[in-house]
């Protein structure tokens, strides 16, 4: 049994749920450790903090996050807080190594998340990237219109400050394009799948499924009350039932059920959400906030392989939703030839045990 130390970002759930997916793969071999901050912390906390659960502690790390203004994307206050996230990062990661050196743990995973793995490095301990963020780099993303590309290039230099000296960069994506001169080592994998989902008989049953962002705006919810089937809407909590939307809490199981048995999804662009629906047979109408680049690149791929459409949310248009449900039929027929096939557990999965002491394989 091996000792894993596994960080992640904080801003949504992809992160949380892509550590949730290889933690609870893990966890019967070796003892986890994972430190997350924000809505990842509050997401595994309760699952992972109680006694069903010995092996596996999850503790608080400080993080990047995205931050809003008037239901808006505000780059500026986000950089800000960006840069002083950065400013404590040295404190941050003299804090963790001294950690790691009470600790001793035999790997450590990150999932996009600079402190653990910096201080890992100091402490000569195995490090291996898994994570989405990583394409930015390492991706031919020449097929993006340019100002895609440009946002690329210049997160790019964010990513590059996440990295350190690693055992193998990981990267966990539904599109898959040609990698860049000088990345042949880094390994391409599908999505990582909750075992409800790797399990699943999908089926329609009549209703939509919408995930969307707190910061939704009400204009977008009078949109979706114009589909022509009932919609089940998750993100902004409990509300009263709206025609024929109904509003439910974040409940991991309900929503999976849901996912499995819905006509299609609509809502937010994370590679997560996206890579679940297409291994799920889902269409998709992605509606990125236009100032969210990474999920804008997720739409355009989303349309160019043909299993769904998007616009930005600010231009959500009721024209956008009639041509999506009108085009069902035809992203279905896309969707047969990637449906159940694009699980990216298993090697992941490989990737870290070949990184682990040879006395704890499993």
């Amino acid at each position: 049994m091996a000792k894993i130390f596994y960080s992640m970002s904080g801003e949504g759930r992809g992160h949380a749920a892509r550590v949730r997916t290889m933690t609870e793969h893990l966890r019967h071999e070796h003892e986890l450790v994972l430190f997350a901050p924000y809505e990842a912390y509050d997401f595994l906390a309760p699952i992972y903090n109680t006694p069903e659960y010995p092996g596996v502690e999850v503790r608080k790390l400080p993080g990047l996050k995205f931050y809003y203004t008037q239901r808006r994307l505000d780059l500026s206050k986000s950089i800000y807080h960006g840069f002083k996230f950065l400013g404590q990062l040295k404190k941050n990661i003299r804090e963790t190594t001294e950690i790691l050196k009470n600790e001793k743990p035999d790997l450590i995973v990150s999932d996009f998340e600079p402190i653990l793995p910096k201080a890992g490095r100091k402490c000569d301990i195995p490090v291996v990237s898994l994570n989405h963020q990583d394409f930015l780099l390492a991706y031919d993303l020449s097929s993006l219109p340019s100002n895609l590309q440009w946002y690329a290039w210049a997160m790019g230099f964010v990513v590059k400050a996440h990295h350190v000296e690693k055992q193998a960069t990981v990267v966990s994506s539904f599109f898959t394009p040609k990698l860049r001169p000088g990345y042949n080592d880094v390994v391409q994998v599908g999505p990582l799948l909750r075992p409800d989902v790797c399990e699943a008989q999908p089926s329609e049953e009549g209703f939509i499924l919408s995930y969307v962002r707190k910061a939704t705006t009400d204009d977008t919810l009078d949109l979706l009350k114009a589909c022509d089937r009932p919609v089940k809407v998750y993100g902004l909590g409990k509300r009263p039932d709206d025609g024929l939307l109904t509003f439910h809490e974040i409940d991991e199981q309900r929503f999976t059920e849901d996912f499995i048995h819905c006509d299609a999804l609509i809502g937010a662009a994370g590679n997560q959400s996206l890579g679940e629906a297409i291994y799920l047979g889902k269409p998709v109408l992605a509606l990125p906030e236009s100032s969210h680049h990474e999920q804008m690149i997720n739409s355009h791929y989303l349309k160019e392989m043909g299993v769904g459409s998007w616009t930005a949310i600010e231009s959500f248009a009721k024209s956008n939703l009639i041509s999506f449900l009108d085009g069902l039929s035809k992203f279905r027929e896309k969707l047969a030839q990637y449906q159940g096939q694009t699980n990216g557990n298993p090697p992941a999965l490989a990737a870290i045990r070949k990184h682990l002491p040879s006395t704890t394989l499993v």
